[in-house]
């Protein structure tokens, strides 16, 4: 709730909005209006108007106060009265000013640039400045007379959002960003999340596309044959390796919110293993009225209280409390925050680091924590110390602890972008001193004092001989650090493995013991081990475990000798294996085989991309097909994620047992070859990803395995931006499309959810150079009401608070107005993961299926 502002109406209403009158004088009562200059000059302590957030966004008691104030402030005079518009019109020219993002209008109020506004900063404070920001954007934006955005230009020469590289803004960038700026988006109401006018556009949708879908008589077979799979209890209930127990999550017909559980790691290896109940979180949800949706936990190194991450409806944004596991009851007056994307770990028993959401300022422009702070048992949080503060402009900070038999090893984790951090040691007195890592360094644990991570740039320590990128290394923590300046790298690091030009580290687990790395050589895997030997050397040996597929590391104790993996393929259900710890796994529990497999067989082909680079991918299908099938393509291409090969019984059983193909594409943005795969397509490139996953498409018909009107895309999230901006480039190569939580409005992405944490990854488009290249592809912006497209479904959740589900919805609408064929099926839960239990997983891939199947033949 905005806080009062006793006595502010009388003063301000002497105020014109138009008028520019002398900024306040120190001895008027009031401070001086802030410059705007030097408002850009401390960009690393104030960021710049574009990346600031509104932390009243649509609260609409606030949107009231401001309003209010609005008037108060004789704003009216110059811009209107209720419903002109966001600003409205400066009465000199008539153009709107300022119709952008929260932070653009924010900025033109407070600091009074960069055109034509006088500077209230000094007037009034953020809060109430932000209290007119929330009026303001609940207005609709007009489309009778023309706008004009400033972002991009307004900043200092040479330096960027946060003042931070160079800005190419050239002739030719500018005219593009007028032009873009100068039409209005029709669909910006759809971005009120849980507005009344957009719930009833998504309820209609909804409606419409459950009519048409749901009718199919394939869909309840669908729905139940999913269902059934997904609550079976036969399933290997993968867990937590912790102490002696195994801790696992657990959710089926009887339990469809989950039940957290524990049991021995001797037992777990029973059968039918005795579980020890520690949450129901059905009954949690019942009992306080409460749409709890598990999100994890973490205990204290006795295991004697957890913290538990708690989402209404599956939010990234969590309540956290503090549960006894002896009385299997929340601690009273223990560790707990309130709803917001917090970070939080304990740093002993009775003490957390943890960062949230502290009030204006203390979260960065991405959404998450900057400020982390130690907090001792017993004491209001209000006593809480800080003991690192990062910048706005990072995408984070937060701090990581590590616990084993040999001591604690606590950290600050300082994200400056979403591929880069920064990492400092807390030392006993609370201090904080930066190690010596490069910012590259991409952190997956600690085994004793060696932090163990991999590096994503080349990298060539004082002292020290070049590293390649993708190499697994340790770095070990010098028990004392020097008194002044940094510690040298040089002595304490060992490189453990290098991979080739074919090779990969995907993921990397480090237990009491043992490192733990899963590597691939062209998209299979196999787990190499490594342990550490005398002289600061390591050994590095290979489990034995079955080829041809993934393997992956599912968890290693830290407190013990245990490490658990798991081998699948597309067509061979996941077995998982259990080492003692004498580098023997022997299989312990596999899922049951959920279609028939005899009939198939898997390929790997590469396809030849525009630029000459071989892209792998992964065809799966009858060992005789008769001519070109249906084809299910999926693809990922970001965020050094990779797609290798996965046991699927959702499209075991409703595709391939149908006589459907189902191909994935390891496209570059991907991890399939480290560091550099994922590079090729990053920011300007971003490109080579859709013209990879074109080329699979070709192939694919090359190769008579499928034809362009039997070819189904999928994806979701940066998938979804994949399709979607695949469908508008080469809508002559699909048939159908399948676009699911995705982004698609990469304009405005940086606004939307999360997306300022993934400027690394795609770019500012308020950076004019790198909004040329991004509106060359963004989905949103390129899609004709003259060119014919394939049909799209879009699937999308209300409570994704994450990428949101603001992209689909505004893509479907403009499709729908232009005449093109569209279904938008939006879920109320599930957050990113577009589903919250069983039920609602199993209703959004029936009905995905169900689409493909209509559109593109099968069965």
């Amino acid at each position: 709730m905005l806080r009062s502002l006793p006595g502010l109406s009388m003063c301000l209403a002497l105020i014109a909005c138009g008028q520019h009158g002398t900024a306040p004088s120190e001895q008027s009562g009031a401070p001086p209006a802030i410059a705007y200059e030097a408002h850009l000059a401390a960009g690393v302590r104030v960021p710049a108007g574009a990346t600031l957030r509104n932390p009243h966004e649509g609260d609409a008691a606030v949107a009231k106060n401001g309003a209010s104030l609005f008037t108060a402030m004789n704003c009216d005079g110059c811009h209107g009265t209720d419903g002109s518009g966001w600003v409205g019109p400066s009465l000199a020219d008539r153009r709107w000013r300022y119709g952008g993002a929260d932070g653009e209008i924010f900025s033109s109020i407070y600091y009074g640039r960069p055109k034509g506004m006088p500077a209230f900063g000094g007037t009034v404070g953020t809060e109430a400045v932000w209290s007119l920001v929330t009026y303001i954007r609940s207005l609709p934006l007009p489309d009778d007379v023309p706008t004009e955005s400033w972002v991009g230009e307004a900043r200092a020469p040479g330096t960027g959002a946060s003042g931070e590289g160079k800005v190419n803004s050239g002739p030719e960038q500018r005219q593009a960003h007028r032009e873009h700026s100068a039409s209005p988006d029709p669909y910006l109401w759809l971005e009120d999340v849980h507005g009344a006018k957009p719930l009833e556009w998504v309820k209609a949708q909804n409606a419409r596309s459950a009519g048409i879908l749901k009718a199919d008589p394939s869909y309840h077979k669908d729905y139940e044959a999913i269902l059934k799979v997904m609550d079976a209890t036969d399933r290997i209930p993968y867990g937590d390796l912790e102490h002696q127990y195994v801790f696992n999550f657990w959710q089926d017909a009887e339990h469809p919110k989950g039940i957290w559980r524990r049991t021995t790691i001797a037992d777990y290896a029973d059968s039918a293993p005795s579980w020890d109940i520690l949450l129901d979180l059905d009954q949690l949800a019942k009992d306080e009225h409460e749409n709890w949706v598990w999100k994890g936990a973490e205990c204290t190194p006795a295991l004697k209280r957890c913290l538990l991450h708690l989402s209404r409806g599956g939010g990234d944004a969590v309540v956290v409390r503090e549960l006894d596991l002896a009385a299997r009851a929340f601690v009273k007056d223990g560790f707990q925050l309130a709803e917001a994307k917090s970070a939080v770990t304990y740093l002993d028993e009775d003490t957390v680091l943890f960062g949230t959401d502290f009030g204006p300022g203390s979260m960065t422009a991405s959404g998450y924590p900057r400020i982390v702070k130690l907090w001792k048992r017993g004491a209001p949080q209000s006593q809480a110390r800080t003991i690192y503060e990062g910048r706005q402009s990072d995408v984070g900070a937060q701090g990581v602890v590590f616990h084993d038999p040999s001591g604690t090893l606590a950290l600050v984790e300082r994200d400056v972008g979403f591929f880069t951090a920064e990492y400092y040691l807390i030392a006993s007195d609370g201090t904080t001193r930066q190690l010596p890592l490069p910012l590259g360094a991409d952190l997956k644990g600690a085994q004793g004092r060696n932090l163990v991570f991999t590096l994503r740039e080349d990298w060539t320590p004082p002292k020290s001989k070049r590293m390649s990128k993708g190499s697994l290394l340790t770095y070990r923590v010098p028990d004392r650090l020097p008194a002044g300046g940094r510690p040298e790298a040089a002595d304490t690091l060992a490189v453990l493995y290098t991979p080739d030009a074919h090779s990969a580290i995907d993921e990397v687990a480090a237990g009491r013991d043992a490192v733990y790395a899963s590597i691939y050589h062209d998209v299979t895997g196999a787990i190499h081990v490594f342990r550490p030997a005398a002289g600061g050397k390591w050994s590095d040996s290979t489990l034995s475990l079955p080829a041809g597929g993934s393997t992956h590391i599912v968890a290693a104790n830290s407190w013990g000798p245990e490490a658990q993996f798991r081998f699948e393929s597309y067509t061979t259900p996941t077995t998982l294996y259990a080492d003692a710890g004498d580098g023997k796994p022997l299989p312990l529990k596999s899922l049951p085989a959920r279609f028939d497999a005899s009939s198939l067989r898997t390929e790997q082909f590469f396809a030849t991309s525009k630029d000459g680079t071989r892209v792998p991918y992964f065809v799966t299908l009858g060992r005789a097909p008769v001519g070109p099938v249906p084809t299910v393509l999926y693809g990922y291409g970001g965020f050094e994620i990779s797609m290798t090969p996965s046991y699927s019984p959702n499209f075991g059983m409703l595709w391939l047992s149908r006589g459907g193909a189902f191909v994935v594409a390891n496209i570059r943005g991907g991890g399939e070859y480290g560091p550099a795969w994922h590079q090729a397509a990053l920011l300007q490139n971003r490109q080579k990803a859709y013209d990879d996953f074109q080329a699979v498409a070709r192939d694919l018909v090359k190769r008579g395995i499928t034809t362009p009107p039997q070819l189904g895309i999928m994806g979701g999230s940066n998938g979804g931006l994949l399709v979607s901006a695949n469908m508008v480039q080469r809508p002559e190569l699909f048939g159908a499309v399948v676009c699911q939580v995705p982004l698609i409005d990469m304009i405005r992405y940086t606004h939307i959810g999360a997306g300022a944490s993934w400027a690394a990854e795609y770019g500012d488009p308020e950076r004019p150079a790198d909004r040329t290249w991004i509106m060359k592809y963004s989905p949103y912006q390129n899609v004709k009401a003259d060119r014919s497209y394939p049909p799209v479904f879009f699937v999308t959740a209300t409570s994704d608070d994450r990428v949101t589900p603001v992209h689909a919805r505004k893509m479907a609408a403009r499709m729908l107005e232009q005449g093109h064929e569209v279904l938008f099926y939006e879920n109320t839960d599930g957050g990113h993961a577009g589903a919250a239990d069983h039920k609602q997983a199993a209703e959004m891939w029936a009905l995905s299926f169900v689409y493909l199947a209509l559109k593109l033949g099968v069965g």
